[in-house]
């Protein structure tokens, strides 16, 4: 079977609000049709680096707008398309909120169907995928290692 690669990035953008730290997640609907719950991210577009595309990604995707504050893990995978295997790489950036309204109006390949502030305690529980619950307990780890 043939293998084809893929690069994605995207990130995990935080808000503080009263003290309250939240989280910009979006809702996509899996293979099999369910409403899943994950962090904004996409694909790398010509000539763009994995922090433009993240940046992007997440405008695209939540209607808001971050600021890189630092890496945070790349993640590989591989899944299986129906006549080919593809290696997927995903670089993941912690962001703070700088502007914008949380929405999913702008996305233009209409994947995201909501998109929700959700308060940082309870975003590991929400999200859908095991690889992004890790990149959730990296970025909880930087911000409070000091705390």
């Amino acid at each position: 079977m043939p293998v084809s690669a893929e690069t994605s990035a995207g990130g995990i953008v935080i808000d503080v609000r009263g003290g309250v730290p939240y989280a910009a997640l979006i809702a996509r609907r899996n293979r099999a049709g369910r409403i899943e719950w994950c962090l904004p991210k996409g694909h790398l577009e010509n000539g763009e680096t994995p922090q433009q595309a993240a940046l992007r990604e997440v405008a695209e995707e939540t209607g808001i707008r971050g600021r890189i504050i630092r890496h945070l893990a790349s993640i590989d995978y591989w899944f299986s398309g129906s006549d080919h295997r593809v290696h997927k790489v995903v670089h993941h950036y912690l962001m703070g909120y700088a502007s914008g309204a949380i929405s999913v109006a702008g996305d233009p390949d209409h994947e995201a169907e909501d998109a929700a502030w959700v308060p940082l305690r309870d975003v590991a529980r929400q999200l859908a995928y095991p690889n992004e619950r890790r990149i959730v307990a990296i970025a909880l780890d930087l911000l409070y290692k000091d705390a």
